[in-house]
């Protein structure tokens, strides 16, 4: 259904002959489709596609999605050294080694994955780019230092070290623009790099539903104000918890509109101009067109569909967590790891990315595992603003991810 806002576009996209193939019914040219709306990514001057291509797949295997992407002007491509267990970067390596001359046209971003050291960073990007057969790339993320994913959750890892790393790898014209990713902690990080002065761009989780928070908005603008450009991921809002009869309303009254909500879920953060991008997991060529449909649907959400949204998030509210790990690990001291064993239950219930839950599950200490049936949720619970069950859900995270 949410194609269909693309019939006319892909009706009206001639298939027509070149100047020297007279006949066009020799040779079957792809036709060519409109081309994404491009935004300026922060005070860098440089354009980048308001879409951008979630590289969680295994490129390797799917290069129909990158030319797909590339069809519509997708060319901004993330992609980390973790993913698919190094495939998606194989995968773009694949693409630009038959495709040598498109790397020009391309935004690539990639990130490192479990570095404790300025000199495990260094390894990351090396091996990087010898996977993607490139000699640099366009925006390089940092995660939390001795951590399991490419997020950051703590400001005090960006260091003058990194700093001074940052500057020698842009000199020597490895990297082009640094910054990080982050979907714990999201406004006390955007908040901080807004000060720093030499952070480029930041990927934060950010949707209909953490439109709604004054803290994430005032970090939103204090990075905008700074110049930093901003990047949209976690986009649907999705929870630990899913299928209730919300949902079903939801779904009806955005079809009555011409769209699904997941399209309107896009459109609404794209509404916000200082985001430059979204970044978005497609797996396969339905999920990809049908968010493309949403970018180039002119039709623009009404207030009583804003409010549509917000009442929705406020009936679910205790099913998602909001990335304030701050607030229940301090609650839990002998846990700190609530809030990403809420990540995974979503990726496992949400995105039915079940495989990549019970790794991610299965890299916390054992220690820290062996604790998480036994400890007490009842204070972090009390002081949870989105009053998730937390002893539940985790209970429920390790039936399925243990």
């Amino acid at each position: 259904m949410g194609a269909t806002g693309l019939g006319s576009v892909l009706a009206s996209a001639q298939i027509k002959a070149g100047p020297n193939e007279p006949d066009s019914s020799s040779k079957v040219q792809e036709p060519k489709l409109p081309q994404l709306p491009r935004r300026k990514l922060g005070k860098t001057g440089i354009d980048v596609s308001c879409l951008s291509m979630g590289g969680t797949v295994n490129l390797l295997e799917n290069q129909i999605m990158l030319r797909k992407a590339l069809q519509w002007g997708i060319t901004y491509w993330d992609t980390s050294d973790s993913y698919e267990g190094g495939n998606s970067e194989l995968g773009i390596g694949k693409y630009l080694s038959k495709n040598p001359e498109m790397r020009k046209e391309l935004f690539i971003v990639t990130k490192a994955y479990g570095t404790k050291t300025i000199e495990d960073v260094e390894l990351h990007l090396k091996e990087s780019l010898r996977k993607m057969n490139t000699s640099y790339v366009d925006l390089y993320f940092i995660m939390e230092r001795a951590s399991t994913e490419h997020g950051l959750s703590d400001p005090s890892q960006l260091t003058d070290e990194l700093k001074n790393w940052v500057e020698n790898k842009k000199k020597l014209k490895t990297i082009r623009l640094f910054g990080f990713s982050t979907h714990k902690n999201m406004a006390q990080c955007l908040t901080a790099a807004a000060k720093f002065g030499w952070i480029d761009a930041i990927m934060t989780a950010y949707n209909f539903r953490l439109i709604q928070e004054p803290a994430m908005q005032d970090a939103v603008e204090a990075c905008h104000n700074a110049g930093i450009g901003l990047i949209a991921m976690k986009t649907q809002g999705f929870g630990q918890k899913f299928e209730t009869k919300e949902d079903d309303k939801l779904a009806r009254h955005f079809l009555k509109r011409g769209f699904t909500e997941a399209q309107a879920k896009i459109k609404v953060v794209l509404e916000d101009k200082r985001i430059s991008s979204v970044c978005s997991r497609m797996e396969n060529v339905a999920t990809l067109t049908s968010n493309v449909a949403a970018v180039l649907d002119k039709t623009e959400l009404t207030q009583v569909d804003m409010g549509v949204l917000r009442e929705y998030a406020s009936a679910t509210c205790s099913g998602y967590c909001a990335g304030c790990a701050n607030i229940c690990e301090s609650a839990l001291p002998d846990v700190p790891c609530v809030s990403d064993i809420m990540r995974y239950l979503m990726y496992y219930n949400s995105y039915g990315d079940q495989n990549r839950a019970k790794e991610l599950f299965a890299q916390i200490p054992v220690s820290v595992r062996n604790k998480l049936l036994s400890a007490n949720y009842s204070t972090a619970e009390l002081c949870c603003p989105q009053h998730l069950p937390i002893g539940e859900l985790i209970a429920e995270a390790v039936s399925k991810l243990a």
